[in-house]
């Protein structure tokens, strides 16, 4: 092992010493060398290859930090034993950690093997090890970089937390680092809310800092959790603090991934693979799909519908009729997982694979674990005892301790559980004695029975969504059902929607690892080397685990709009963490026209995001653009997954606000054609008599002389002969009525109406030598009738722009 003992004297060229009689050790992980004084503080952080030193230069950075008696300590002295390679740090009060290194060509892992003294700790820190690198920071992977160098943290096993113990529940601060200000104080989370946090490294002023910890779970602990300001988090058995174990690294930025995948297979950590690569570096990892409920009988359309889009991922949005045991619903698949194995076979011979969606540790009030005899794992935030005995009629039950029970800000199915019955209650009496008030017993199917005095009263955890959750172990066992489910059936596409559930383990973000680490390691071989995965969280650990993350919704707003700023910000998040680029699902209504459909595209190619498509037969059935739709789409995600567009092109792409139209020629070349959009809104208002009511603006011509395109749209009420003015001197009316909803669209050859769902009601003609333009500066001026004098239209212009010919 290259670990040398320096002088000073000998680096006092590259950095000002304090003396030269205190000696030094030398680290070496990868091309990073770590300077460690006797005191156990690092001094340096070297580039070996370039001599630069990266430590932080006004912080104070430790291989290792302690809690005692709850306060974090560091080291007051550090000494060497190069036979067996350990490092031995003492602490105040004769305390004394010792550290095994190894050594190995790319890294350096640190493993806690042994704790001496009178008392124990109860947390260990590794770290933080401050750095001057401030460039970009990867708070998921626990890498920061700049142009020259990265540093980076890899917890080894599961218990060792990517992050800092800023709070006792372990759950990390949920924030992007860029809305925040103040560094100093990350208990609070951040100023916008986000799916990712802030854990294995974070900025600090002037750099960055990375860090890991692990705690020692042997008591119970009473914490703020899951909504709860009085959660019990239970002891559990993982050894404690012994084995926590980490490992360093530094190396050019473009090694960093090969070395990541390095430490994977030298420490056994997950190493996930798609069709023989590894996830993380495979171009599959970001591929689009459809999702769309299916189930046996009608799966031949699916996979069509699916191969049409050239999409080769089909995922189920509800599946299953419980969750917990995974029953899947008998209206799609009538033989339950015999049913669902022959899709997937029928869909693997066309080259097509299946994904489910799950909620995680969530369990439904009618699944097994329930009912009729409820699993006594059922996580539990806190309990009391029967003051007085209770018969199978009583509607009101004493208690000795309400404090687990009136706490009702994530109390949504009001439950709790005595033996095997499950009772729920209304609400808490104020005064003593503490009475658990308008009871209904037997409830989720379980059987009234009489309790004894004495006998204990368990408040069970639950989810607005009015599911149950789970304690450690039986989360460990519903990973191991969805797992074995996968096995049976070779479905291989999974999102663990709802991760954050498993912070009933009161665990926190352990518990969320917990869960995927026990599915990862139930799989079997064949679909460990194939599957895409994604989750409602990221975690330091889980990265290993994870294909991508996908998030945004559309629910909340117009195709475009669902959540775009949201979806735009996570990009900068993979990127700085290595994890394959998504836009998250973009939903296809009856309504949605060619144009939302290419506007996402143009996205998907601008940052090589993936995306998911959702979707209905009802959708794809109605709208009359579905063919069109289809094939935009597989053209596009086939030029995408070729990398066919520059990066000026992908920059171009990356603003909303421009458009695009991609098309293939005869020979097979693809052109790629800018289209400049404008958009007025013109809507009914009352004025003096004769007073005109219209809606002007400029707009820009870029190309060459060309028809005006544009889609005028009744928003609301019924427009009648719309009218344009162009550059002042021409006017157009055009002889049509359109109802709310529905379009008139002239592509510069056919002026076409459409229904609100896109279905052709008849085309008509224009006067086409009015609406040629000239290159430049020009002007429009929008009016109409409106039946009742009540409505809006929407014009929206569409200009060719620049094409780009792409071989």
């Amino acid at each position: 092992m290259k670990i040398r003992t320096i002088y000073l004297f000998l680096v006092i060229l590259i950095i000002n010493a304090c003396t030269s009689t205190n000696n030094e050790i030398e680290l070496i992980a990868g091309d990073l060398g770590i300077n460690m004084n006797e005191r156990g503080r690092i001094t340096h952080l070297f580039d070996l290859e370039k001599g630069s030193d990266y430590l932080h230069p006004d912080s104070v950075s430790f291989l290792i930090r302690m809690r005692y008696e709850g306060e974090i300590i560091h080291p007051a002295a550090m000494d060497l034993n190069e036979i067996d390679n350990i490092l031995s740090f003492h602490f105040t009060g004769e305390r004394v950690v010792e550290i095994k290194m190894k050594e190995h060509k790319d890294y350096m892992s640190f493993e806690l093997f042994n704790i001496k003294g009178s008392d124990t700790p109860d947390l260990l820190i590794w770290g933080p090890i401050f750095t001057s690198i401030g460039e970009t920071i990867g708070e998921t992977i626990g890498v920061v970089r700049n142009t020259e160098f990265a540093i980076g943290i890899q917890s080894l096993n599961p218990k060792t937390l990517g992050g800092y113990p800023w709070l006792e529940n372990d759950v990390m601060p949920e924030m992007d680092y860029f809305d925040q200000k103040d560094y100093s104080d990350l208990k609070k989370g951040g100023i916008a809310h986000t799916l990712y946090r802030i854990e294995a490294a974070r900025p600090v002023e002037e750099g960055s800092a990375i860090h890991a910890y692990c705690r020692r779970r042997y008591e119970d602990r009473r914490i703020a959790n899951w909504g709860y300001d009085n959660y019990l988090a239970k002891p559990f058995a993982d050894r404690g603090l012994i084995g926590s174990s980490i490992a360093l690294f530094g190396c050019q930025p473009d090694k960093v991934l090969p070395t990541i995948s390095a430490i994977e297979q030298e420490e056994s950590l997950p190493h996930p693979e798609l069709n023989g690569v590894w996830s993380k570096l495979a171009p599959e990892a970001s591929s689009a799909y459809m999702i769309m409920g299916f189930g046996e009988d009608d799966f031949d359309r699916a996979l069509s519908y699916c191969e049409q889009a050239g999409l080769k991922y089909l995922y189920h949005g509800g599946p299953f009729e419980t969750w917990g045991h995974f029953k899947l619903k008998e209206s799609f698949f009538p033989e339950g997982r015999e049913s669902l194995k022959r899709c997937v076979d029928k869909a693997d011979k066309r080259g097509i694979s299946i994904g489910l969606h799950t909620l995680s540790n969530f369990i439904t009030p009618n699944d097994a674990y329930v009912s009729p005899v409820p699993d006594h794992r059922l996580a539990e935030t806190g309990y009391s005892v029967l003051s007085k005995a209770i018969d199978p009629s009583s509607k009101e039950i004493l208690i000795i301790d309400p404090s687990s029970f009136n706490q009702f800000r994530n109390n949504y199915l009001k439950a709790f559980r005595i033996g095997n019955e499950i009772i729920r209650y209304a609400a808490v009496s104020e005064t003593e004695p503490w009475t658990l008030l308008d009871c209904q017993r037997g409830a989720f199917g379980t059987f009234p029975a009489r309790h004894s005095r004495s006998d204990t009263v368990f408040k069970l955890a639950d989810h607005a969504y009015k599911v149950f959750l789970s304690n450690p172990e039986l989360t460990l066992e519903i990973a191991e059902n969805i797992a074995q489910l996968y096995n049976e059936t070779g479905v291989r596409q999974i999102s663990f929607d709802g991760l954050e559930g498993c912070r009933s383990t009161g665990l926190g973000n352990y518990g969320e690892i917990l869960f995927t680490t026990s599915w990862f390691n139930a799989l079997d071989d064949d679909i460990k080397a194939h599957y895409i995965a994604d989750a409602s969280r990221t975690s330091h650990y889980f990265w290993h685990i994870f294909t991508r993350m996908n998030w945004g919704e559309p629910w909340y707003a117009g195709f475009r709009e669902s959540q775009t700023e949201y979806r735009l910000k996570n990009q900068k998040y993979f990127d700085r963490n290595y994890i394959p680029n998504m836009l998250g699902w973009f939903l296809m209504k009856p309504e949605t026209s060619l144009e939302d459909i290419e506007w996402l595209l143009a996205r998907s190619a601008a940052f090589n995001a993936g995306y998911a498509f959702v979707t209905s037969y009802d959708a794809l059935e109605k709208n009359g653009f579905t063919n069109e739709i289809l094939k935009a789409i597989a053209m596009w995600e086939n030029a995408r997954m070729n990398d066919i567009f520059s990066a000026e092109q992908k920059a171009i792409m990356e603003d909303v606000a421009n458009e695009f139209q991609l098309t293939k020629s005869d020979d097979d070349a693809y052109q790629l054609k800018r289209i400049h959009t404008y958009r007025l809104s013109h809507e009914y208002r009352q004025k003096q008599p004769g007073e005109p009511v219209t809606n002007s603006m400029e707009f820009q011509n870029p190309g060459a002389e060309q028809l005006l395109s544009f889609i005028l749209t009744a928003k609301k009420g019924i427009v009648i002969n719309p009218q344009m003015e162009i550059s002042g001197n021409r006017l157009i009316t055009i002889p049509v009525k359109l109802n709310e909803g529905e379009h008139l669209k002239f592509d510069g050859e056919y002026a076409s109406v459409y229904s609100p769902q896109w279905q052709l009601l008849k085309s008509i003609s224009l006067d086409r030598s009015i609406l040629i333009i000239r290159p430049g500066t020009q002007s429009i001026e929008i009016s109409s009738n409106f039946k009742d004098n009540e409505g809006e239209m929407l014009l929206e212009i569409r200009l060719d722009g620049e094409t780009y010919l792409i071989d």
